[in-house]
């Protein structure tokens, strides 16, 4: 089907105003042509009017060179152009009465080349002929000028109408129509995809009217494509964030502070609900046992537990989807460092099956939950090594210290009683004496053993315990007690801290009880970057000889704890006067 185009009907009045336009202006033009040519031929009768009535009175006064004058201007004046071409047109009225006055002068010039005279009648009908002929061009003049104003009349009424009718055209098929699409417009940017531009024509506006109604409803269908899109991801993105959430909480809890049986129950009721799932259940398991210690269900489900008296088939039957009683049964196996710990079991109703992402985060929970009872178990091993190893150390100090000075003493009491046999008075004082500083001794020992036992570095760290002892220190004695501690930016392990600490008591409770000295220094340094000395000075009467003897014990306990950390220990008399402990070590991050 052909489309009526608008431009092309607009073409066709444009052109049909510009013809009628053209042509009346070419007719009016050529018709003022026509009538300025009978003006100059008016002209030119009065012309030979005038010179009739010339000739007429130079006849009568037989002036005979005027009348030959007169007579040959007359004949040159009928030869004008103008003239001629009146005379020579039959079909025009003026033609024929120029023609008939010409005839008339014809007959005036032969009455005067025979020397007659000329009758003033003759002359008369002559003028009159000239005086027809003039009013025949007037009233073609008029004819012609009633053509022009008829066909200028004519040309405006032609454009008028199509003017008017251009702008019925406008109105009816361009201004209300683009109106119409221009609403349907407004209504689309607003977002309503409903609005339809209803226009029935085959024109330039009705394919654009139907081209937008196809838009419309291209982008109607894409939109409402995108919301749905919108939606799902929206929807998807919030059940992620559920359960990052949740993936998130319970690794924080992990880290944070070890899951309790307790602690369990909430993670299950949190998996239910972010999980989506219907029957879901935590079976907890012993090392060796088969059979669940614990079976866990959030408390909003009606289901009841698994009523199996072992749960070695989900164990051994690994992690996997099995259908038992037209139910989908899904085995995820808490298991860490081939140890197993127990199964999360989630059960489908027929036909259904969980999605991948719940598959995933099953799969999540468990093994958190399972690094979880990991971390509990190892933390328990770790306090019974620790127990164990405690023991280990108190074993050791009371074998160093109070054990042989039981010992010493018992071997006293085996003097005694020798001496005692014989009545060895003074072998009885000597093993006297000793059996008193060997119990005053032992008694120390205990009380320092007692003091170790209790000594600890607690989250202040070791700076701060050495201030404690060099406070307690200054309380017991006299001594001027200096502490010049740099080793803030060292990481120390702990069982380092404590051997240090120990170190420095036993050699400062030394100088305290020993040196009789007014100062005393305890200096923590590490000079070349690497090993750590450990320097404790006095300004006292220096070590004596039989240093071993007299603290033997306490000499003992500080080489022990040396050797503990791999170090060299060192004491010797100062040059200027009092006794130097040096000690020195590598920390155990240095060895790594």
């Amino acid at each position: 089907m052909r489309t009526t185009s608008i431009i092309n009907l607009f073409r066709v009045s444009l052109a049909l105003i510009v013809i009628v336009a053209s042509g009346s202006a070419l007719t009016g033009f050529l018709l003022l042509e026509k009538s300025e040519k009978d003006a100059a031929v008016i002209n030119a009768a009065g012309m030979h009017r005038m010179l009739a009535f010339e000739l007429l009175a130079a006849d009568q006064a037989s002036n005979t060179d005027e009348v030959e004058r007169i007579s040959g201007d007359i004949n040159q004046r009928w030869q004008h152009p103008l003239l001629e071409f009146h005379t020579n047109d039959p079909a025009s009225d003026a033609s024929t009465i120029a023609v008939t006055a010409r005839q008339h002068w014809q007959r005036i010039e032969r009455q005067l080349s025979a020397a007659e005279p000329i009758s003033y009648t003759s002359v008369k009908d002559y003028v009159e002929q000239l005086q027809s002929f003039v009013l025949a061009l007037q009233h073609k003049s008029e004819q012609r000028m009633t053509l022009v104003r008829g066909a200028l009349a004519v040309s405006a009424f032609i454009i008028v109408a199509v003017f008017f009718f251009l702008l019925y055209i406008l109105r009816r098929r361009i201004d209300e129509p683009l109106n119409h699409v221009m609403s349907v417009c407004r209504r689309l940017i607003q977002g309503d995809f409903t609005a339809r531009a209803h226009i029935e024509s085959n024109d330039e506006i009705g394919q654009l009217s139907n081209a937008l109604n196809k838009m419309s409803d291209t982008v109607s269908y894409f939109y409402g494509g995108l919301e749905r899109r919108v939606e799902q991801q929206t929807a998807e993105l919030s059940r992620k964030n559920k359960v990052l959430s949740f993936l998130y909480d319970t690794a924080r809890s992990i880290i944070v502070h070890s899951y309790d049986y307790a602690n369990y129950q909430d993670v299950i009721e949190r998996l239910y609900e972010v999980g989506e799932v219907d029957d879901i259940e935590l079976c907890l398991l012993t090392e060796e046992g088969s059979r669940p210690f614990l079976q866990l269900q959030p408390r909003p489900t009606s289901k009841e537990p698994c009523s199996s008296q072992s749960c070695a088939t989900c164990i051994k039957a690994g992690a996997g989807a099995s259908i038992i009683d037209d139910k989908m049964v899904y085995r995820f196996v808490l298991k860490r460092e081939d140890q197993e710990y127990g199964v999360l079991i989630v059960r489908c109703e027929p036909g259904t099956q969980l999605e991948g992402w719940q598959q995933q985060l099953m799969s999540s929970t468990a093994d958190q939950l399972a690094l979880s009872q990991s971390l509990k178990t190892e933390e328990e091993q770790v306090r019974r090594l620790a127990l164990m190893h405690e023991r280990t150390v108190i074993a050791r100090e009371l074998h160093d210290s109070l054990a042989q000075a039981l010992s010493y003493l018992k071997i006293q009491v085996t003097r005694l009683q020798k001496a005692v046999e014989k009545q060895d008075r003074a072998v009885i004082d000597d093993v006297s004496t000793e059996l008193r500083e060997g119990l005053n001794s032992a008694y120390k020992q205990l009380r320092e053993l007692l003091t170790t036992f209790r000594l600890k570095v607690d989250g202040s760290g070791l700076y701060n315990a050495l201030q404690t002892t060099v406070k307690q220190l200054s309380e017991q004695s006299d001594l001027a007690v200096q502490l010049d501690y740099r080793l803030n930016d060292i990481p120390l392990a702990p069982h380092e801290e404590i051997h240090l600490l120990q170190i420095i008591r036993e050699a400062s409770q030394n100088a305290v009880n020993h040196s009789q000295g007014e100062h005393l220094h305890i200096t923590l340094t590490q000079p070349a970057g690497s090993d750590i000395e450990l320097t404790i000075s006095d300004d006292g009467i220096g070590i004596p000889e039989n240093a071993e003897k007299l603290n033997h014990y306490g000499l003992a306990i500080m080489q022990e704890r040396s050797r503990n950390l791999g170090g060299e220990l060192e004491m010797r008399q100062r040059e200027e006067g009092g006794t130097i402990v040096w000690f020195r070590f590598t920390p155990d991050y240095l060895l790594q």
